[in-house]
């Protein structure tokens, strides 16, 4: 089964990896509103005008129409940053802390609240017929496209028809076009208004054109199921369809932070090793934000001393929207956020070099004053910062590594 999208969040992505990225590559950098990267643009390339006029020929024998054929292909053209970017995806995977500091930043919860409250209206007509509540939906929206302001500008068709030429992943990149090109053929779109991430995703909530064909609504009833408007609307009563569909249980939490007892049993954490509320209570385990306990399974990314989760069953289903535990516990948390909780009340500890999350934002903020631009000092330290460390180590004289310390924030003193 091919899933929503065919990537899983690299921790920080691309949504992190779905949203456009900010300033400094990382996600939620940069302000909302703020413009999406440069539009790519094609060049010429007989290869894939050979492989378009096999293609429109199998398209043809699937359904395609020939009008539709030629109006989605009229402007599209060969991609080669497309093919660099697909080749060139980050392994990095950052810290649950980390994520979490993107993922619920003040600025994604601060505009989280206000397009909640905004659009609290159509968000409350959305739950009462697919049964996500809103809070959720709304934080789907604000990990995927920063609330829309970050929905991707790039030709749909001419980034699929790239990489199914391009061949590494062929089969999944062609059956996506075709997708694409029967959302075309059912007027949901014109051509020139079909465009989303590089890999082909789409609209406010990135669907990726099979998935759109499946789950997509006409929320409106306007007679389109368009996700690329302003009007986000469509888009968000489609992936509570999605996510309604997948099996979500309305007035389940997505999970809860917990706190465990001394001497807690590890051996008891895991995903799939669930319990009762009361059989958790028993064992000492208690709310950390205070009430009552769900059933579940409980899991501590960072190890003892950590925050732990306790997860039910509706954290699963976010996991088919995006299989990432940081992406799942990411959305239940800002959603959490959005609806007026706090952040996350254990303390994540020191990270691998040594620095605690306040230890790293006095690092951004003594390189910043100065000069040396970290993009931010949210703790996170992504690109941006990487590069403000090497070029104050290599002014000063000292090994040029990129990477934090406690010597080079003694340094900065």
């Amino acid at each position: 089964m091919i899933t929503r999208r065919f990537f899983t969040l690299t921790a920080g992505t691309a949504l992190l990896s779905g949203c456009v990225g900010g300033a400094g590559s990382r996600m939620g950098s940069a302000a909302p509103g703020s413009r999406e990267t440069p539009a790519l643009r094609p060049v010429p390339n007989s290869g894939w005008d050979s492989w378009i006029a096999s293609y429109r020929s199998r398209a043809s024998s699937r359904g395609i129409s020939q009008g539709t054929l030629d109006s989605a292909f009229r402007y599209a053209g060969f991609l080669p940053d497309v093919i660099e970017k697909d080749r060139n995806q980050t392994e990095f995977k950052r810290s649950l802390e980390d994520y979490l500091s993107i993922a619920a930043s003040d600025e994604r919860v601060s505009l989280g609240r206000e397009m909640y409250a905004r659009y609290g209206s159509t968000l409350a007509a959305i739950e009462q017929r697919y049964g996500v509540e809103g809070n959720v939906v709304a934080a789907f929206w604000g990990l995927e496209s920063f609330f829309g302001t970050r929905r991707g500008n790039v030709p749909v068709v001419s980034a699929l028809s790239t990489l199914a030429y391009e061949g590494r992943r062929a089969a999944f990149f062609e059956s996506q076009l075709d997708g694409a090109l029967k959302i075309l053929q059912a007027g949901d779109v014109a051509p020139e208004r079909m465009v989303g991430s590089w890999a082909g995703a789409m609209g406010h909530t990135q669907f990726i054109p099979t998935s759109y064909l499946q789950y997509a609504v006409d929320f409106t009833g306007d007679g389109r199921r368009d996700i690329w408007s302003d009007d986000p609307t469509d888009a968000l009563a489609s992936t509570a369809n999605y996510v309604a569909r997948t099996g979500w249980q309305r007035g389940l939490p997505w999970g809860m932070e917990v706190s465990l007892p001394s001497g807690f049993n590890a051996g008891l954490l895991g995903r799939g090793k669930g319990k009762s509320a009361a059989e958790w209570e028993a064992l000492g385990v208690s709310r950390a934000a205070g009430g009552g306990l769900s059933g579940g399974s409980i899991i501590q990314p960072g190890g003892a001393g950590t925050p732990a989760f306790l997860l039910t069953q509706n954290f699963n289903v976010i996991l088919r929207y995006n299989n990432a535990e940081n992406y799942a516990i990411g959305v239940g948390h800002l959603a959490d956020r959005i609806k007026g909780g706090g952040p996350v009340r254990a303390d994540f500890g020191p990270d691998r070099t040594g620095l605690t999350k306040a230890d790293r934002q006095q690092l951004q903020q003594r390189l910043t004053a100065r000069g040396f631009d970290t993009g931010g000092t949210d703790g996170v330290i992504g690109p941006k910062s990487r590069e403000a460390i090497s070029a104050y180590q290599a002014q000063n004289g000292m090994a040029v590594t990129g990477e934090p310390s406690s010597a080079l924030l003694a340094a900065l003193r």
